[in-house]
């Protein structure tokens, strides 16, 4: 069994870049949001359920999880909420699970939005590091990069942990507020320390 360890950091913090920079050294990388997005396309294992659960309003003409429908939903009902992610997260989570055995090498990075809000996930990962970036870092590349409003992305922030309750609880940060040149040290020093911790571990 691999290393596991997990990568995190809120919207707009650059986890996506840093994973790429990681699976350029040969790292294996999983990330749980696309496997988020396999188990609500049309066939996807979560589908029966999201439908049992919520009704055939959210899920859209092709079979799929309605995203826009259910982000909305979410967002103004707490307990839709915990629903969706009793549902989706165990599924994401054996996914993962079974992609990281299947891996090889000394260690796999786990992409993992809500690491630190998912016990799961946590207690199962052996290490933890966290992307980080300024608030309104975030917020000019989330609004960028997608459709999302400044302040859709502003409520997303706020129902996510806090910048200092992550890092408080991560091995690791990763700051990403510069350039890409300036992420390449970071990631390389914590290539090497990962493999050696890999090596302790196994």
């Amino acid at each position: 069994m691999s290393f596991r360890v997990g990568l995190t950091g809120g919207i707009g913090s650059g986890k996506s870049t840093v994973a790429a920079l990681f699976a350029e050294l040969g790292v294996p990388v999983i990330d749980t949001d696309l496997i988020s997005h396999q188990l609500t396309q049309p066939g996807g294992a979560a589908i029966p359920a999201i439908r049992s659960a919520f009704g055939e309003d959210y899920i859209n003409a092709t079979g799929a999880l309605d995203r826009t429908k259910m982000r909305q939903l979410v967002f103004s009902d707490s307990a839709a909420k915990q629903r969706l992610e009793k549902i989706l997260h165990p599924l994401i989570l054996a996914q993962a699970k079974s992609l990281a055995e299947s891996r090889p090498g000394p260690y796999v990075l786990l992409v993992v939005p809500l690491l630190f809000e998912t016990p799961d996930f946590q207690n199962w990962l052996d290490h933890t590091v966290v992307v980080d970036c300024p608030v309104e870092t975030q917020i000019a590349r989330a609004t960028a990069r997608s459709d999302l409003s400044e302040q859709t992305v502003r409520a997303i922030i706020a129902r996510q942990f806090t910048r200092t309750q992550r890092l408080e609880l991560a091995n690791d940060v990763i700051v990403n507020d510069g350039t890409l040149s300036e992420l390449y040290p970071q990631i390389a020093h914590l290539h090497q320390s990962y493999l050696k911790l890999a090596e302790i571990s196994n």
